[in-house]
């Protein structure tokens, strides 16, 4: 049975259990503070019943997956013959770098490091380590065991058959790997989401449409396509000759727009005098828990869904 070492108990590293523990995988659980892994086991528990219930467990029982899941107290203890770390600690470079130099310096030599950092550059994070060739970020979409995307990052010095096995490990796992050529700040996925919210963000503050219909529009518009297929393949099925006749009929239109896109909207000042009080009465901030609980629960099933139709393709 494979060991995987997740390093960081708080909200992406017990997500991070869940994935790994329910793939059949040996999970220990470190985390410098002492309750942080017991918690993170509180709270798989507490979400299993509904993952099994939408067949997530990739056929495991609700005890098999929670019996994968160990809190190890010392973190030798928690690295020793793992093949895999996960690192799910604060996004601080410092915090990052004392991190990874003690994974380099207890791990085994054939140990992957991979860290969940959302912003921190695999280099910043690796840079003068013995063992920098082994260390990846590989960055999920939060929770990781209900959205399979992982951005799998090299450092200029990352062995390329690390990023082949992080790639292999990954899909052995149920994830999706999104194998990067070389590292940018923001990755793809903060690249693309902070390009959509910045237009987002420009229409409100403009006067031009509510937070809601901006909302509307994604959910009940472009999402429904990008549930499964991506930007590249919509606008290659958006045009009688495919991508490049799209191109051809609408480039020159999307040159205009991109003219009237070039200044950077306010995101605080927008949200303070307009999102913020229309997200508020339509969701009070003591609703908050309760609406993701909501929304997790439709991403379970939306998952299901798609892993259905996956199977019935034979993907």
């Amino acid at each position: 049975m494979r060991i995987v070492t997740v390093v960081g108990a708080g909200l992406i590293g017990r997500a991070w259990a869940i994935t790994f523990a329910r793939a059949g995988c040996r999970v220990r659980l470190w985390d410098p503070d002492a309750e942080a892994a017991p918690n993170a086991v509180t709270f798989v528990r507490s979400v299993a019943e509904d993952l099994s219930a939408n067949d997530l467990l990739s056929g495991r029982s609700v005890n098999e997956v929670l019996g994968a899941i160990e809190p190890v107290a010392d973190l030798a203890d928690a690295l020793a013959g793992a093949t895999w770390v996960q690192e799910c600690g604060p996004e601080k470079i410092e915090v990052k770098r004392e991190t990874f130099a003690m994974l380099d310096r207890l791990s085994d030599m054939e140990t992957v490091l991979a860290s969940s950092s959302s912003a921190l550059l695999p280099s910043a994070i690796s840079e003068g380590l013995p063992g920098r060739a082994r260390v990846v970020v590989a960055h999920p979409i939060n929770p990781p065991y209900l959205v399979p995307a992982v951005e799998l990052v090299p450092a200029p010095w990352t062995d390329p058959a690390v990023m082949e096995r992080g790639a292999a490990f990954l899909r052995e796992v149920g994830q999706v790997p999104l194998v990067m050529e070389r590292e940018i700040d923001g990755f793809i996925m903060n690249r693309l989401q902070g390009a959509l919210l910045d237009e987002a963000f420009r229409l409100v503050e403009g006067g031009y449409a509510s937070a809601a219909d901006v909302d509307r529009g994604i959910a009940d518009g472009l999402a429904l396509r990008w549930s499964f297929i991506g930007p590249f393949e919509t606008i290659d099925l958006n045009a009688p000759g495919g991508i490049a006749d799209y191109v051809a009929r609408y480039g020159p239109m999307y040159a205009g727009l991109a003219e009237t896109m070039r200044s950077q909207p306010d995101w605080a000042r927008a949200t303070a005098g307009t999102i913020e009080p229309e997200r508020r009465a339509a969701l009070p901030a003591s609703s908050l828990a309760e609406r993701q609980t909501w929304r997790d629960r439709r991403l379970m099933a939306l998952r299901a869904h798609k892993r259905a139709a996956d199977r019935d393709l034979g993907r």
